[in-house]
């Protein structure tokens, strides 16, 4: 996916490296064969996955953590990094990129290895009934469990059939911010009617010279707040102005920098917008990309599991979060945390079947590096 504003490669090297602010974490090197052999590997470093790795920790089970992306948080660092999340436990509001980061120093003490801006292309069978995982970056990496955390699988911006929006890609033309300040003083056209595209030109007015909300029609299709919002902004005519019926038609600039944004109504009629940056916000595409293949039992386009201990229908491959399905599942993700705990538990069987499993809580065990008190 082309980087948004404000997003930074991570770093891929053996050595340490910081995926988020304060949290130091293993990365292995990518696109260079590369073989390992781990207790559990996660697929997927969102904040289900990152969690499992903490659950997994607290059980001293190692873990090697695979995401396609090239940071950590999954989703929620890709497409909503700023936008507040109001259930998680213990948190009225917290921002996605925030949780992001206090779940990496939450899973840090147990240093899991990250593979990031890979994608895992197969999974088979080896000896002593362990797994094989094989990356579209030259990974071979052997684990006795394998847990998927994948979110929604596989996503991709829809992107609109306008001539040469590749060349603009990554550099004015843009399907995620990440920082809305790499945006301030800059013309905009947003494209798209849904809450996304509502989101976003409500907090970009804040810090935009100019924004042209573009809409194939003059209904939008977002939250009743935030339109009425938008159309307070667009009435007041300073810097919010609506564009509608209008589809978008062309792009005009040069060496990937954008000058202009044509748009045009059915009857033909077209506008010349001068704009910096085009967002387009039509959604995304969503699949289970190579999990499909994987011959686990699905349902509905998810993976199936055993509520109890979110095992699927191979022996030692776990899926949590929202890639799962289970009678009574909501989509949360406090639930994608409770069935962490859950796989944690039962892969703990499987990878130490010598050692009996003694409930404690984490306030008596404690943290690697931390005292009793807290304190590091």
């Amino acid at each position: 996916m082309p980087e948004a504003p404000g997003e930074s490669k991570a770093q891929t090297t053996q050595t340490k490296a910081a995926p988020t602010k304060t949290t130091e974490t293993k990365t292995a090197e990518k696109k260079t064969k590369t073989t390992a052999s781990t207790d559990v590997a996660i697929i997927g470093a969102g904040p289900v996955g990152l969690f499992a790795v903490f659950e997994l920790g607290m059980l001293k089970i190692g873990c090697h953590v695979i995401d396609a992306l090239e940071s950590l948080g999954g989703q929620c660092a890709a497409l909503y990094p700023e936008k507040p999340i109001y259930d998680i436990p213990g948190y009225p509001r917290i921002q996605a990129s925030e949780l992001v980061e206090r779940l990496g120093e939450q899973a840090a003490p147990f240093e899991p290895v990250y593979h990031l801006g890979q994608r895992v292309e197969r999974i088979e069978r080896g000896a002593e009934g362990r797994w094989l995982l094989e990356t579209d970056g030259g990974l071979r990496l052997e684990a006795k469990a394998v847990v998927i955390a994948a979110g929604g699988g596989a996503f991709g911006p829809n992107r609109p059939p306008l001539e040469g929006i590749r060349d603009y890609e990554g550099k004015s033309v843009f399907y995620m911010v990440r920082q809305r300040e790499d945006l301030r003083g800059k013309r905009i056209v947003i494209a798209g009617g849904g809450d996304s595209a509502l989101d976003w030109t409500l907090s970009l007015a804040e810090v935009a010279a100019q924004i042209y909300v573009v809409h194939r029609r003059a209904k939008f299709r977002g939250a009743p707040n935030s339109v009425a919002r938008l159309q307070e902004l667009a009435s007041a005519g300073d810097v919010v102005r609506l564009v509608v019926p209008y589809q978008l038609h062309g792009l005009e600039g040069r060496d990937g920098q954008l000058e202009a944004v044509v748009v045009r109504k059915i009857s033909g009629e077209e506008r010349r917008l001068e704009a910096d940056v085009l967002l387009p916000f039509f959604g995304l595409s969503m699949n289970l990309g190579p999990i499909a293949s994987w011959g686990l039992e699905l349902e509905r386009g998810q993976i199936a599991v055993d509520p109890e201990t979110c095992m699927t229908s191979a022996e030692g491959i776990y899926a949590i979060g929202d890639i799962n399905s289970y009678p009574g599942k909501l989509k949360l993700i406090l639930c994608g945390f409770s069935e962490a705990a859950m796989a944690a538990h039962a892969i703990h069987a499987r990878v130490r079947p010598e050692e009996t499993l003694h409930w404690e809580y984490s306030t008596t065990k404690g943290v690697p590096g931390q005292s009793s008190s807290g304190q590091s």
